[in-house]
């Protein structure tokens, strides 16, 4: 029985240093079959294909898509030390185009509260848990200060999609579909006027 075994955890060791082969052109033998991914079968980028709809491999991107490298938002927060900053031009070139009704601030209500309420609070006074808790190091913006309510509506929109300046908030601009943040800015516009 002793001896059995030993021959059989020799045997698994040779098959397995079989698999060891030094040559770097050769990996030596794959064990799961041929229809693995080991041997991944492909079509060349300019080669026909009989399966897409136009007969090519290589397709044309899609509609409405963005080159990797390329940006849909047109500005950055990384220019702090220039005299007119992104987040000032947006102020100036963007306008909201989200009417502010009560469908769209009571939706404008919902995003917030996903995706703000954690850190600015119920009331936008930058008392929110990760604050309270202290969980987070500074103090959140209080959204309801003259200095944010005096902000132009596309610097808020500016800010809520690439982050704040200083770092402090991230961007959420990948988390938060551009309407919604638009009805956001809507949102914490209609808090100082109740």
């Amino acid at each position: 029985m002793k001896n059995s075994s030993l021959l059989f955890i020799l045997l698994l060791f040779l098959m397995a240093f079989t698999a060891c082969i030094r040559d770097k052109n050769n990996p030596g033998y794959a064990y799961m079959g041929e229809h693995d991914m080991y041997y991944t079968k492909f079509d060349k980028a300019y080669s026909p294909n009989k399966i897409l709809p136009n007969g090519q491999t290589n397709q044309p991107p899609a509609e409405g898509s963005i080159d990797r490298g390329s940006s849909f938002f047109p500005y950055h927060p990384k220019n702090i030390g220039e005299k007119v900053t992104d987040q000032a031009k947006a102020g100036t070139e963007l306008q909201n185009p989200v009417q502010d009704n009560a469908a769209n601030l009571a939706e404008g209500k919902r995003q917030y509260e996903i995706f703000c309420l954690d850190c600015h609070g119920a009331d936008a006074k930058g008392d929110g848990h990760l604050y309270t808790a202290k969980l987070f190091p500074a103090k959140p913006r209080d959204l309801t200060s003259s200095y944010v309510q005096n902000m132009p509506d596309g610097s808020i929109f500016f800010i809520i999609t690439e982050g704040s300046i200083s770092g402090l908030m991230g961007p959420h601009g990948t988390q938060i579909p551009t309407k919604n943040r638009w009805k956001i800015v809507n949102y914490l516009r209609s808090l100082v006027k109740k």
